[in-house]
């Protein structure tokens, strides 16, 4: 018996061929097409070495390139949290946040072999899902750490900002510390939509836990769950990274997505399976009421029905009014 709740899609674009080195008008192309099917949100993998050509475009620059070309579609580049100091992450997801007007979010990264490790030069950490929780906390702490109204652009007194609400972080963990505060005011957002893998969940605490087990449901009052199914029609070839792989017809797969329990499904086609998803899957869905496209102008987080949090330091200084 098919689920009446809303199914969201996502779709990971570098698997769908376009990969930083086919050029930007492949994924020019690619965004546009994921746009029209009405997918909630596109992905960009990446990984801290390049690929054997030597030439790899950072997922969020692609992610911002995308930006331009959009205006519905959810935008979600992973961004490896071993590999970047999180003050500059923190200031580049907000930056796309404000690029997107809101439809931005971040996969949170956790590569870790020694390969990686060397792209900066440093060392594997001693405890790996508590640097993870660090690096997350500490990036929501510096998109809190302008308040809403911070800025004011009063130009009879010549003040961009209140200085009153503009806030150190003071975060300070094992192996990092950061006083803050950011230099990009708040996401549009507040926070953007954070995705983690299931066995950091409890690490990073994300708005969506990505999944390999297709028949899991979200339990009461958790985030949304997301399953990875690869999609290649007619396919026999073994899916990668331990996903399930779809390999049978679009009407099919139209069957399997429309039983399931989950919040939502990303899907990773290969190049020649993304037009089939676009004109014979999403709109069969929708005809069928399990899904419905982005609304124009609607932030991410409404798309997810998430809630936009409070500003910390607003709060606490509310309350110490």
């Amino acid at each position: 018996m098919s689920s009446s709740k809303t199914l969201h899609l996502a779709v990971e674009l570098d698997s769908a061929g376009t990969r930083p080195e086919a050029g930007p008008r492949a994924l020019a192309d690619a965004v546009a097409d994921a746009e029209r099917a009405g997918y909630t949100f596109a992905t960009f993998d990446d990984a801290p070495v390049p690929p054997v050509s030597g030439f790899r475009i950072d997922a969020t620059v692609r992610a911002a390139y995308s930006a331009t070309l959009t205006s519905r579609i959810g935008l979600a580049p992973t961004s490896h949290v071993l590999t970047a100091e999180p003050f500059h992450l923190a200031a580049q997801l907000a930056s796309l946040d404000h690029a997107t007007h809101g439809r931005a979010a971040w996969i949170v990264g956790t590569a870790a072999a020694p390969e990686a490790l060397a792209t900066v030069g440093r060392a594997e950490p001693d405890d790996l899902r508590q640097e993870v929780a660090d690096v997350v906390e500490t990036v929501r702490r510096l998109w809190d750490s302008w308040e809403d109204d911070a800025v004011v652009k009063d130009l009879a007194t010549g003040r961009y900002l209140d200085p009153d609400k503009v806030h150190h972080v003071d975060f300070t963990g094992k192996t990092f510390s950061v006083k803050g505060p950011l230099i990009t005011p708040r996401p549009p957002q507040g926070s953007l939509v954070v995705l983690a893998a299931e066995e950091f969940a409890d690490a990073v605490r994300p708005d969506i836990v990505l999944t390999e087990d297709l028949q899991r449901s979200r339990p009461s009052g958790g985030p949304l769950v997301f399953g990875e199914l690869e999609v290649r029609f007619g396919s026999a070839a073994p899916a990668t990274n331990g996903r399930t792989r779809y390999t049978g017809s679009p009407a099919g797969l139209v069957a399997l997505l429309a039983d399931l329990d989950l919040d939502g499904v990303r899907l990773h086609p290969g190049a020649a399976d993304l037009p089939l998803l676009s004109r014979e899957v999403l709109p069969e869905l929708r005809r069928r009421g399990r899904r419905r496209p982005p609304e124009p102008g609607a932030t991410l987080r409404t798309t997810l029905g998430l809630p936009r949090p409070e500003n910390r330091f607003a709060v606490s200084s509310k309350g110490n009014a």
